[in-house]
Formats: C-alpha cells, sequence, structure tokens
C-alpha cells in the first residue's frame, strides 16, 4: 500500500517538471544556434568510433 503513494508522488514530479521545463525547452529551441554543414559530422564521427570500440571489446571476449 505504501508503494501506491510513492508512485503518485513520483508522477506528481514528473508532471511539474514537464510543466516548468517546456516553455523554457521551447524557447531554447527558437532561440538556440542553427545546425551548420559539418555540425552533424562532427557528431557523428565520435559516435561511430565509440560504437565501434564497444564492438571490438564484444569480439574480444
Amino acid at each position: 500500500m505504501d508503494n501506491i503513494w510513492l508512485q503518485i508522488a513520483l508522477a506528481a514530479t514528473m508532471g511539474m517538471m514537464l510543466f516548468f521545463l517546456y516553455p523554457r525547452a521551447k524557447q531554447w529551441m527558437q532561440n538556440g544556434p542553427k545546425a551548420e554543414q559539418g555540425d552533424w559530422m562532427a557528431a557523428v564521427i565520435p559516435l561511430l568510433a565509440v560504437v565501434g570500440f564497444v564492438l571490438l571489446l564484444i569480439m574480444l571476449v
């Protein structure tokens, strides 16, 4: 029975977080810097390096 109160409190906390963070996130999306030509490659290359490293570690086990 105690678990239900924890779930209610968690749901209320998450709801309040969404309520307060949504307007700020909307403002950041509208006024933030726009992506340029090389920005996506700068993000993709490190991600591929991490995936490759993890696959290497998996194959070594």
